[in-house]
């Protein structure tokens, strides 16, 4: 998006505010496209909310209560910094993503009557966006506009913005990176990941039925850094099955996918319609609002995605080998699918964000 913003307005002076904790991947991230944008922190706290716990289980945990009651001393103090930041800065528009870190600074743009420009990834619109809303001059978001409550008079369907890379592989292509990958490129290749952190329910359903995927398809397991060492003690590589801590060019990792079983974030969900992949969800039923339950129920009445209750998958992990035997055992069903999924993606998403940001300004 930064890319179609300098197209569309090379002149632009764009900086870049997030949470003190993400400073330094952003920094990496924003520098590799422009290392002049400054990249700077803004502090604040978050409302801890997790979706299987009733009201009282949350008020009966008291960690978490006494952590929500200071976080909002810090949300305080952001949008004080925020406040003098834009005062002494004063931009024309502001762009924020729904993150805890925006919610201070979308009220301090809102105070001094900056435009505000917001992007909702998720089906279920979060916290900060449902407060932001009120005062955007425009909302773009990521799933079709029946998910959200939004003002359809300021609310756009954009999509979300994802790499170019990300795009249907030829047979040939395939072939090639299940070659890269070190996997037998006249097999069908099943990809199973939990995102940048992994999931360990995930991971462990996955081994647990391992031999009898490993029956009908090749396996590569993103697990994540905090459970590589512990599966890789147990499961070694062989020429069916490959584990990875984590992957760099996860384009060419999905592209060499026949089925791709993951979580139910809303960029990765994106990056596989673009792809086109045959795709099994299996979202976290935990987090925040139930956002991943709410993402994967998009695609799944679409009847684009698979979708799996990780409860019931954890019970009865062969409800898993038998989504993705589904998949390879009905080609053309599966094709079909495929070609469905990729109309929700969205290939012109940065382009457009890009003209609601430049066009909000007064």
């Amino acid at each position: 998006m930064l890319k179609e913003l300098r197209t569309l307005e090379p002149d632009v002076e764009l900086k870049f505010w997030c949470d003190v904790h993400f400073a330094q991947q952003a920094a990496s991230i924003v520098g590799a496209f422009d290392d002049s944008i400054a990249v700077e922190t803004i502090a604040s706290g978050k409302l801890r909310r997790y979706h299987h716990l009733t009201l009282w289980q949350h008020i009966m945990w008291p960690s978490l209560m006494w952590q929500n009651f200071v976080d909002l001393f810090k949300i305080a103090g952001g949008f004080l910094q925020s406040f003098w930041k834009l005062l002494w800065w004063r931009p024309d528009v502001i762009f924020t993503k729904g993150g805890f870190v925006c919610l201070p600074v979308g009220m301090a743009a809102h105070l001094l009557r900056i435009p505000l420009v917001i992007h909702d990834s998720d089906a279920h619109p979060g916290l900060t966006n449902r407060v932001l809303s009120r005062w955007a001059t425009k909302i773009a978001t990521g799933a079709p506009l029946e998910y959200y409550n939004y003002p359809k008079d300021r609310t756009e369907y954009v999509g979300i913005p994802v790499n170019a890379k990300f795009r249907p592989f030829s047979a040939a292509e395939q072939v090639a990176a299940k070659k890269q990958w070190g996997v037998d490129p006249k097999k069908p290749l099943t990809v199973v990941t939990g995102g940048g952190l992994g999931a360990t329910r995930l991971n462990n359903t996955t081994l647990e039925v391992l031999d009898k995927l490993l029956d009908i398809t090749s396996v590569i397991l993103v697990s994540g850094a905090g459970h590589y060492d512990e599966l890789r003690l147990q499961h070694p590589d062989t020429k069916d099955f490959k584990l990875h801590k984590f992957v760099n060019n996860m384009h060419e990792l999905l592209g060499a996918a026949d089925v791709v079983v993951t979580r139910a974030g809303a960029t990765t969900i994106l990056e596989l319609a673009a792809l086109e992949k045959p795709t099994i969800l299996v979202p976290n039923a935990a987090l925040t609002g139930g956002h991943q339950l709410k993402n994967a129920a998009v695609y799944g009445e679409a009847q684009v995605a698979v979708v799996l209750d990780e409860d019931a998958t954890v019970e009865r992990p062969q409800l898993l080998v038998k989504a993705v035997a589904n998949y390879l055992n009905d080609p053309k069903t599966t094709k079909t699918m495929a070609k469905r999924f990729g109309t929700f993606a969205k290939p012109n998403a940065a382009k457009d964000v890009a003209r609601l940001i430049l066009g909000a300004r007064k």
